[in-house]
C-alpha cells in the first residue's frame, strides 16, 4: 500500500483483514486526502462509522447511507457502495482529493441485483484512486486479483485460507430409541464421519411388508431441545439461524414458555441500560405498539430474536446485549450473517433450504460460509461450533460436502441495466463505451473462459484429423460407415420407443378380434399369425392368444412386440368356439395356410363396426399401420457394411469422430454466446431506451438524462411514469402511495397482502403505471431480457396513513411488522428524494420532497439516527 499499489484481501471472517482497511485511512490521513469506506448494508455503514469516531473522533468521519448525511466532506467518510457508484456517475465534487478506497464485502458482487454495481464502482472511479478491496475467502480470489490489475494497475492479492478459530460441524439428531440426542462430528481427519451414513432417513423406512409405518426412529430436534443440549454442553452463546420472521420470533417464545433463562439477576440491570439507549428516541405509544415489554422480557432471559421485520433500534439492542455476552441465545435470520460484528460460540442452521423470493433452494458452500462464520470468539474460542439439525431430506454425506466446502467462486453478475447504459451514452463516445464493458470482471472471467474453450476447439481438431485418418485408410467405406451407424441408432431408438409405448400397444391389442390375421416382421421375414382370443390380465395388460400356419400356438403382449405386427385381413372361425381345443386350433390353422394373399391388405383395420371405439381403431391403425422397425433392419442387412470384417472397429472410429464432433459444434456455439453476451445485452438494453423515447442514436434525450439520475431497481420504470405525468397532480399523501408502488415488494412465503389505494384516483393512476409497465415488459420479452419487476400496492394504504399524519398503532398489524414498516418507508424517502431532484413538472418536484419529509418522523426517523 506504501508503494501505491491496490490491495485485495481474501481471509476469512475475524481474521483481521481490517487491520488493512485501517492502513488505507491512515495514509490518506497523513497525506492530507480522503479515504471513503464501503459497506454494502446500512447497519455495517453505522457500525463502521462508530468503530472510526471512537478512533478519530467524529470531527474526522463522515456518513452517507441515502436516507443519512453526517459531515460529509470529512477526511474519511463512510457510505453504502451503491452512494459511491452515485457519486461517481455525477462527478461529485465530494471526489477531490479522494486517495483510497475501502471495498468492503467486495465478493457481494456475486449478487444477482447489486453485484454490478462493485464492478462499476472499480470501472468509473478516478485512475488516480487505489483500493482496498476485502473479501470471504474465494476459490478464485487470484483471478478477481488479476483482473483489479488490469482494472486498476498493480495489486498485491493476499489469500488466506485457515480459519483464525477452528469450525468444529456437527450434526444434531433426535433419536426416539435413545437416552438423548446424537451430536456427532459431520468430519473426523478430514474425510466424512463414516459412521454418518447410519442416521439417512432411508436407514429407517420399514420393509415393503409392513403394512402400517412405524414411527421413525430418528427426528429433527426441537429449538427448546437444542438449546438445553447446547447449555448442558457449554456450547452457549449461540446464533440459531431460521430462515423465517416468524419462525425466529416463534422460537422465543417456545423457549419463554418452556422456561429457559441464561441470564444471571445482575446482567438484567446492564440489559435495561443498553435498550434504554438503543430505543431513548421512541414514543411510548410507539414501544407499545412495538410490543416493547414482551420483547425486553425475552432480553432478559437472555433470548431474542434478530430480523428485518425488526426496527433497527431493537435489532441494534439485541446486537449490544449479545456482544457484551448478557443475551446468550439469538434467533436469526440470514441477515444477521452480513458482517454484522456478532460472533458467537456457536452456530445453528436449522434447515439446509431456505425461501429466494420465488422458491426453496438448498444453501451454497458461500452462503453456508457466510452463515457459519460467525462461530467461534476470537481470544475466547479454540474453536467453534457449527451444529446442522437433521432433515429426512438430506443425507449424511450431502451435509458433510456442505460443511467441508468451505470455499466457492466468485462469478460476476455484471450486466448493462437502464440507468447504466443511459450513464454510459452520457460520459462516453460509443466505441469507448463498449471498451468499457469489456473491462467487467464478467468479460474477463468470459475472455479467459474463451481462451480454454479455445484451446480445447483446437485440440478437437487435432483429434478429429486423426480420426479421418483412420477413416481414410479404408476409404471405400468412408461414406457408407456414417449411414450405417445411423441406421443403427435408430433401431436403438425404434426399441426405446416401443419400450416406451406400451400403454398404446396395449390399447392397439385390445381393438383386435378373434379372426383377424396378423402378419410378423421379424429379421428372417415375414409370417401369418391368426388371433383366437384377446384377454385382459390383472393390471389392464393384453394378451392374444392365436397360431401359426403350423399349428403352433403362440401369445403376444405389449412387452414382447418386437419388429412389425400389424392386421392385414380378418377370417370367419369355425363355430362353435372352442380355442382351447387342440383340434380347433389345427382346424384354424389349416384355414390360415389357405388363406389366399389377394386378401392380405395391411392399408387398414378391417371394419369393425360398432365393435371398439373410433379412438381405439385409429391409434391401433396409426401403431400398426407401418412398421419403420422392420424397414431399418432391413435396410441394416442390405447395407455393404454390414458382413464386412472390419465393421465393429469402424463402427468405433466414426462413433468417437460423431462425438468429437459434437463437442467442437457445442464448444464453438458457446464461444460465440460468452464473446457476444454483454454486448449483445447493451445492445438490448439500447434499443429499449431508443423505443421509449430515451435516446435517439448515441443521445439521451431529456428522459434519458432523467433515467441517469435515477437510482432504483424499477429505473426505466419510474422515467416512463414521470414521463407520461401518471405522478402529476396528486396530494403529497397521495403521490406518497402511488409512488410505494415502485418501491414495495412481496417477499415473503406467505399469500401478498390485497391492494388497497385509498382513493378512485389512486386506483386509477395505478391502473396507468400497470399498463405501462405491461408496454414495457412486451418489449422486454421481445428483446429477451429480464423483465422489468412489476408494481405492488400492497404499502400504499400504509404510505398513504403515514404521509397523512396517522400514528403507527392504526397502521401495524399481523401482516405488517415494525421493521417492515420502517424499512418500505426509507425505501420511499429515498426514491421521493430522487423525485425532487429529476420529476420534469416543478409542481411534483415540490409535492415529492414535502411527501418525503411528512414521511421522515417518529419510529422511522429514530431508525435513521447513528448513535
Amino acid at each position: 500500500m506504501e508503494r501505491g499499489q491496490n490491495v485485495l484481501v481474501a481471509a476469512p471472517t475475524g481474521s483481521g483483514k481490517t487491520v488493512v482497511a485501517e492502513h488505507a485511512v491512515s495514509l490518506a490521513l497523513k497525506s492530507g486526502g480522503k479515504c471513503f469506506y464501503t459497506a454494502p448494508i446500512k447497519a455495517l455503514s453505522n457500525q463502521k462509522y462508530n468503530d472510526l469516531c471512537a478512533v478519530l473522533g467524529a470531527d474526522q468521519v463522515g456518513l452517507l447511507t441515502g436516507d443519512r448525511a453526517i459531515n460529509s466532506g470529512a477526511s474519511v467518510v463512510v457510505m453504502t457502495t451503491e452512494v459511491l457508484r452515485n457519486m461517481v456517475y455525477a462527478g461529485s465534487s465530494t471526489l477531490d482529493d479522494l486517495e483510497w478506497v475501502v471495498l468492503d464485502e467486495v465478493h457481494f458482487l456475486a449478487d444477482a441485483y447489486r453485484g454490478p454495481v462493485w464492478e462499476e464502482v472499480l470501472i468509473h472511479t478516478p485512475g488516480s484512486v487505489r483500493f482496498v478491496c476485502l473479501s470471504a475467502t474465494v476459490s478464485n480470489a487470484e483471478e478477481l486479483g488479476d483482473w483489479v490489475t488490469a482494472l486498476r494497475g498493480p495489486t498485491h492479492t493476499v489469500v488466506e485460507h485457515r480459519r483464525p478459530i477452528e469450525l468444529d460441524p456437527l450434526l444434531f439428531v433426535g433419536d426416539r430409541t435413545a437416552e438423548r440426542e446424537h451430536l456427532l462430528p459431520l468430519i473426523v481427519n478430514g474425510v466424512t464421519n463414516p459412521e454418518g451414513h447410519r442416521f439417512d432417513a432411508e436407514q429407517q423406512r420399514p420393509s415393503s411388508a409392513q403394512h402400517r409405518k412405524p414411527r421413525a426412529r430418528f427426528y429433527t430436534p426441537r429449538r427448546v431441545e437444542t438449546i438445553e443440549r447446547l447449555t448442558s454442553e457449554s456450547l452457549l452463546p449461540v446464533i440459531y439461524f431460521i430462515f423465517s420472521r416468524k419462525g425466529c420470533d416463534e422460537a422465543v417464545r417456545q423457549c419463554f414458555e418452556a422456561g429457559v433463562r441464561v441470564t444471571q439477576p445482575e446482567d438484567r440491570v446492564r440489559i435495561r441500560e443498553l435498550v434504554e439507549a438503543r430505543t431513548a428516541s421512541l414514543s411510548d405509544a410507539d414501544l407499545d405498539v412495538l410490543g416493547y415489554d414482551l420483547w425486553l422480557e425475552g432480553l432478559e432471559h437472555g433470548i431474542a430474536a434478530h430480523h428485518a421485520g425488526m426496527i433497527p433500534s431493537f435489532r441494534e439492542a439485541v446486537e449490544d446485549c449479545f456482544v457484551e455476552g448478557l443475551v446468550r441465545v439469538v434467533f436469526a435470520t440470514e441477515t444477521l450473517a452480513l458482517g454484522i460484528n456478532m460472533p458467537a460460540r456457536t452456530v445453528v442452521i436449522e434447515r439446509l433450504s431456505k425461501f429466494n423470493g420465488e422458491g426453496h433452494e438448498f444453501l451454497t458452500p458461500g452462503q453456508f460460509t457466510q452463515l457459519t462464520g460467525r462461530a467461534g470468539r476470537r481470544g475466547i474460542d479454540d474453536q467453534g461450533s457449527a451444529v446442522v439439525l437433521w432433515s429426512p431430506f438430506c443425507t449424511f454425506a450431502q451435509v458433510a460436502t456442505l460443511a467441508a466446502s468451505r470455499e466457492f467462486p466468485l462469478v460476476s453478475s455484471f450486466r448493462p441495466t437502464y440507468n447504466m447504459a443511459a450513464n454510459l451514452i452520457e460520459r462516453y463516445e460509443e466505441a469507448p463505451a463498449m471498451e468499457v464493458l469489456t473491462r467487467s470482471f464478467a468479460q474477463f472471467q468470459t475472455d479467459r473462459a474463451v481462451v480454454l474453450l479455445s484451446a480445447r476447439v483446437h485440440n478437437l481438431e487435432l483429434e478429429i484429423d486423426e480420426y479421418r485418418s483412420a477413416e481414410a485408410s479404408n476409404s471405400e467405406l468412408v461414406f457408407d460407415v456414417a449411414g450405417y451407424v445411423e441406421i443403427t441408432d435408430s433401431i436403438r431408438q425404434l426399441k426405446r420407443d416401443a419400450r416406451g409405448n406400451r400403454a398404446a400397444v396395449d390399447r392397439a391389442l385390445a381393438a383386435l378380434r378373434p379372426g383377424d390375421v396378423l402378419e410378423r416382421g421379424t429379421r428372417k421375414g415375414s409370417k401369418l399369425f391368426l388371433v383366437l382370443s384377446v384377454s385382459s390380465r390383472k393390471g389392464g395388460v393384453m394378451r392374444v392368444r392365436g397360431v401359426n400356419p403350423s399349428g403352433n400356438s403362440a401369445s403376444v403382449e405389449a412387452a414382447t412386440v418386437s419388429g412389425s405386427l400389424q392386421p392385414v385381413a380378418h377370417i370367419d372361425l369355425p363355430v362353435p368356439y372352442m380355442p382351447k381345443d387342440p383340434n380347433y386350433r389345427r382346424q384354424c390353422a389349416g384355414l390360415l395356410k389357405r388363406l389366399n394373399p389377394k386378401r392380405l391388405n395391411p392399408a387398414r383395420l378391417p371394419d369393425r363396426g360398432q365393435q371398439g371405439s373410433g379412438s381405439e381403431r385409429s391409434e391401433a391403425a396409426a401403431i400398426w399401420g407401418a412398421d419403420p422397425y422392420l424397414d431399418a433392419l432391413q435396410a441394416q442387412q442390405d447395407h455393404p457394411l454390414h458382413d464386412h470384417p472390419d465393421r465393429d472397429q469402424l463402427m468405433r472410429v466414426q462413433f468417437g469422430l460423431s462425438k468429437l464432433q459434437q463437442e467442437q459444434q457445442s464448444l464453438v456455439q458457446e464461444i460465440d454466446r460468452r464473446g457476444s453476451g454483454l454486448v449483445q445485452r447493451f445492445g438490448s438494453v439500447r434499443e429499449v431506451l431508443e423505443r421509449t423515447g430515451h435516446s435517439d442514436g448515441w443521445a439521451l434525450t431529456p428522459a434519458g438524462l432523467r433515467l441517469r439520475r435515477i437510482y432504483h431497481e424499477s429505473d426505466l420504470l419510474i422515467s416512463l411514469c414521470l414521463t407520461e405525468g401518471i405522478f402529476d397532480g396528486l396530494e403529497d399523501a397521495e403521490l406518497a402511495a402511488l409512488v410505494s408502488c415502485a418501491t414495495y415488494e412481496h417477499r415473503s412465503s406467505e399469500p401478498a397482502p390485497a391492494p388497497l389505494l385509498p382513493s378512485t384516483e389512486l386506483r386509477k393512476r395505478f391502473g396507468l403505471m400497470q399498463s405501462t409497465w405491461k408496454r414495457l415488459e412486451r418489449l422486454e420479452r421481445g428483446l429477451k431480457l429480464p423483465l422489468s419487476r412489476e408494481p405492488e400496492a400492497g404499502f400504499a394504504a400504509s404510505a398513504w396513513s403515514w404521509s397523512a399524519g396517522q400514528e403507527l398503532d392504526d397502521i401495524l398489524d399481523d401482516d405488517l411488522l415494525g421493521g417492515d414498516f420502517v424499512r418500505n418507508v426509507r425505501q420511499l424517502i429515498d426514491l421521493l428524494r430522487q423525485f425532487g431532484d429529476v420529476a420534469p413538472n416543478p409542481t411534483t418536484a415540490k409535492s415529492a420532497r414535502r411527501a418525503a419529509e411528512s414521511l421522515s418522523r417518529g419510529v422511522v426517523l429514530a431508525s435513521g439516527e447513528v448513535s
